[in-house]
């Protein structure tokens, strides 16, 4: 037969005293209800002797708190997003908090059934990587009173609390990078979205190559193309499409994974002889011969600037009553492949 869970009322019978006590005792409250230092370490300990084990869910139900965040992202597998789910969860577990982790894979519907079901588990906040078409989901959440911070990207005109990076201007650094040691003919491999990160990697990149005179280059491969695996396909068409190439700035490290592919299945000397950066670093790129320029963001300022913004939401009463864009800057890590070719 199975043992029943040990209760705070079991707690209260065997020592004699009130539930409210013990409940103050094992919430951390014997302080702040001038319950003795005597009686504490008597609740404690015997909590101890007989290993009891809240109810995390009646706990929750009475204090309206599950102590649980969603950190939701594109896809948990990609090294950026799950290096920056690891250091977050540290930072929330020193605050108290357990973080539940999951892919939306840049879709809508997907994302819409995530938040429904996390909502529906009374989860006490959210951290969002958003697809495309959820806006009017975040929008309900907000007027619903429930916190959420939007990660990466953001949507125009949304009253909501973000952290991001200024893609625009990283953008524009790298390519200008690459112009500055002398390479003229650039293209930029991106997906073909309209969503604010990429637009801003886009611009950054058409803003470096106008102010210096130079011709665009630009690859935009759909999403749903990228997700079903054929990105490569499309990048060795349009190298074999544009022969004058000396450079590529690919907009994502899973992009450039795919670029290096193809280089080295095609022709191997290119990954030398052409100038190369990719949008977030990989430990992999230290590696590569030669090693990989890439503009890394800073993922421990992120982690830290989530739960910094996070925290007072959960406190609020009004989640709508202020919100942050952060805006945060990227580093530019130069190494072999992005340097001036001997000519």
């Amino acid at each position: 037969m199975k043992k029943k869970p040990v209760s705070i009322r079991n707690i209260a019978d065997e020592l004699k005293i009130s539930v409210t006590t013990v409940s103050f005792v094992l919430n951390g409250k014997a302080k702040e209800k001038h319950i003795s230092p005597e009686l504490t370490k008597k609740v404690l300990d015997y909590a101890k002797l007989i290993n009891y084990r809240p109810n995390q869910i009646a706990q929750s139900l009475r204090t309206g708190k599950s102590k649980l965040l969603v950190f939701m992202v594109e896809d948990i597998s990609n090294s950026f997003f799950s290096q920056l789910a690891r250091i977050f969860e540290d930072i929330a577990y020193e605050k108290g908090y357990k973080v539940i982790f999951c892919s939306n894979e840049n879709d809508d519907e997907k994302a819409n059934e995530l938040i429904t079901l996390f909502n529906f588990r009374q989860v006490d906040g959210f951290i969002i990587v958003p697809s495309p078409g959820i806006r009017d989901t975040i929008e309900n959440l907000i007027n619903d009173n429930i916190p959420v911070i939007l990660l990466d990207r953001f949507y125009e005109g949304l009253d909501c609390n973000s952290v991001v990076i200024d893609n625009e201007q990283a953008s524009f650094d790298a390519t200008q990078h690459l112009i500055d040691n002398k390479f003229k003919n650039i293209c930029f491999i991106s997906t073909a979205s309209d969503q604010s990160q990429m637009y801003g990697r886009l611009h950054g990149y058409e803003k470096a190559v106008e102010k210096n005179g130079l011709k665009p280059y630009v690859l935009q491969i759909p999403f749903e193309q990228i997700i079903k695996g054929k990105g490569k396909e499309y990048i060795k068409k349009f190298f074999e499409q544009n022969k004058d190439l000396d450079a590529v700035f690919f907009s994502t490290n899973y992009l450039a994974q795919s670029g290096l592919e193809v280089l080295k299945e095609t022709n191997q000397n290119l990954i030398k002889d052409l100038g190369l950066i990719a949008f977030d670093d990989n430990d992999m790129f230290k590696i590569y011969d030669p090693t990989i320029t890439s503009v890394a963001q800073p993922l421990v300022e992120i982690s830290s600037k989530l739960m910094e913004v996070m925290l007072p939401l959960l406190k609020k009463k009004d989640v709508s009553e202020t919100h942050q864009k952060i805006v945060l800057k990227t580093e530019l890590i130069i190494r072999e492949s992005s340097l001036a070719k001997q000519k």
